[in-house]
């Protein structure tokens, strides 16, 4: 991350035991489909198998850690700011008054790591979701809590 990221929060370390799972999920059928091609003999050993398999465990092991370092977030008294990506960065700014309402989503490999996804929608068209994805399931509960609260004030 850059300089100016230094206040930002990291995710939590489990993003990345999930992000790498999805990828190698992602990543098993093109080695067992590389590897039938090699049993079928249509071109020399190992031109399907290694160049598959060794994109495979670049998929599986490196990129998820890069995602994870290029992610993170900074909740403020009245905003939220999320940042991601590697090559195209983005860095999203969500005012609270604007929020209308806030899920907290956990699928089967969330669950199994005490991990959970923030999603603030927002009135408007652009950017109307946004997520937040790696929290701790009690940072992510708890920051939910914290923006209805603040919402809430805001009307009374």
């Amino acid at each position: 991350m850059d300089e100016t990221d230094d206040t930002l929060t990291p995710l939590h370390p489990n993003h990345v035991k999930v992000t790498r799972i999805v990828a190698c999920l992602f990543a098993v059928p093109f080695v067992i489909g590389s590897i039938v091609l090699e049993v079928l003999q249509i071109l020399p050993l190992g031109v399907f198998v290694v160049p598959v398999f060794l994109v495979a465990v670049f998929l599986v092991l490196r990129v998820p850690l890069r995602r994870y370092h290029a992610r993170g977030y900074d909740m403020g008294e009245d905003r939220l700011r999320v940042v991601k990506g590697i090559l195209f960065r983005s860095d999203t700014v969500v005012p609270f008054g604007r929020v209308q309402h806030i899920d907290v989503d956990q699928g089967p490999l969330q669950r199994t790591y005490g991990i959970a996804t923030l999603t603030l929608h927002t009135a408007g068209s652009h950017n109307a979701s946004v997520h937040l994805p790696g929290l701790a399931n009690e940072d992510a509960l708890a920051m939910r809590e914290d923006i209805r609260s603040h919402i809430k004030r805001e009307l009374d």
